[in-house]
């Protein structure tokens, strides 16, 4: 065999790896379309939400991609997390999310505090109490968030937010849900990197009005 058919062989197979390789979205297997869209803040944006639980280790794990992936989206695309109450557990820490956003004390820091310890650690912070005594090494006055995480405007928030997981039928994190009308989840799009490349196909099917 010549070296110049050895070199077609070559260049025929990889080509037909690369079009085997060339993943198709496909709705009803890789995402789901909502029966009932959920409502959004804008119709200038593409929204995107992360739907999560500090306590779940799949959610850990896939923190540090989502973040990544944050970093570059275009400008017309809004991101935010969205905690998911499925359970009495979870509620508390949904509503510990809102309470410190209420605060002005939701980031980064103590973001990452809240998963390190309830995920990585599995620390019971099961109560406001327990949680406001963790958050005060972080800079955050136990009393200052109990009064919010108590209050009229958290419960509204956390309120809403239990609408739209119940609306976009959520049994299980982490999921995405794209400007409200598309769920995506680690089992249909077959992982978490998968995940994020399902969602990136959804967002440029939205900015093109399809």
């Amino acid at each position: 065999m010549t070296k110049l058919l050895k070199a077609a062989m070559c260049f025929m197979l990889a080509a037909s790896f690369a079009v085997h390789a060339e993943t198709v979205w496909e709705e009803g297997r890789h995402y789901e379309r909502l029966d009932n869209p959920i409502r959004t803040a804008s119709a200038d944006t593409v929204e995107v939400a992360e739907v999560f639980w500090y306590g779940c280790p799949h959610c850990y794990n896939f923190k540090p991609l989502v973040e990544a992936w944050e970093t570059e989206l275009p400008e017309d695309v809004s991101f935010s997390m969205l905690p998911a109450a499925l359970g009495r557990t979870w509620e508390v820490h949904a509503r510990t999310f809102y309470a410190l956003e209420a605060m002005g004390q939701m980031n980064q820091t103590t973001n990452d505090a809240l998963f390190d310890a309830i995920a990585g650690e599995h620390r019971p912070l099961n109560a406001p109490e327990q949680i406001a005594d963790f958050l005060a090494d972080y800079g955050v006055e136990p009393e200052a968030f109990l009064k919010a995480y108590g209050s009229f405007g958290v419960n509204a928030q956390f309120q809403q937010a239990q609408a739209k997981v119940r609306g976009a039928r959520i049994t299980g994190v982490p999921a995405m849900l794209v400007n409200g009308k598309y769920k995506v989840s680690a089992s249909t799009a077959g992982g978490h990197e998968a995940m994020l490349e399902v969602v990136d196909y959804l967002i440029e099917q939205e900015r093109a009005g399809n």
